[in-house]
C-alpha cells in the first residue's frame, strides 16, 4: 500500500514540476549551464518530459518505461543542479543547493523502485 501511495506522490510531483517549467520558464532557463544550447527550449523539453513521465507512472503498462525515463531525466538535469550550486541562486541558501545534489540519488532510487 505504501508503494502505491508513494507512486501517486511521485507522479503528482513530476507533473507539478513539469507544469512549473511552463509557468516560470525564466527561472529554469537561467539555471541551465551556459555550455548547453537553447536553454529556453531545453527548459520546455524537460518540463514536457516531466509531465509525460509523471502521467505515465500511473498506468501499469507504461510504469517501468516512465520510471526509467525519470531516472534518465534526473541524470540529464544533474548538470543544471550542479551549476545552480556553483553559481548560487538568490534566495536559496548554498547549504540547501548542496543538499539537493545527493537528493538526486534518492530520487533515482525512488524511481528505480518502479522499474520492475
Amino acid at each position: 500500500m505504501l508503494k502505491l501511495i508513494l507512486l501517486y506522490v511521485m507522479a503528482a510531483l513530476y507533473v507539478a514540476a513539469g507544469v512549473n517549467h511552463f509557468l516560470r520558464p525564466r527561472m529554469y532557463a537561467r539555471i541551465i549551464p551556459p555550455y548547453l544550447p537553447a536553454p529556453e527550449v531545453l527548459n520546455y523539453v524537460a518540463g514536457a518530459a516531466e509531465v509525460v513521465l509523471g502521467v505515465a507512472l500511473l498506468f501499469p503498462v507504461t510504469r517501468p518505461w516512465a520510471a526509467w525515463g525519470i531516472i534518465a531525466l534526473l541524470i540529464a538535469v544533474f548538470p543544471a543542479n550542479l551549476y545552480m550550486y556553483q553559481q548560487g541562486t538568490a534566495g536559496i541558501p548554498s547549504w540547501a543547493l548542496l543538499l539537493r545534489l545527493p537528493l538526486q540519488g534518492a530520487l533515482i532510487a525512488w524511481a528505480w523502485w518502479y522499474t520492475k
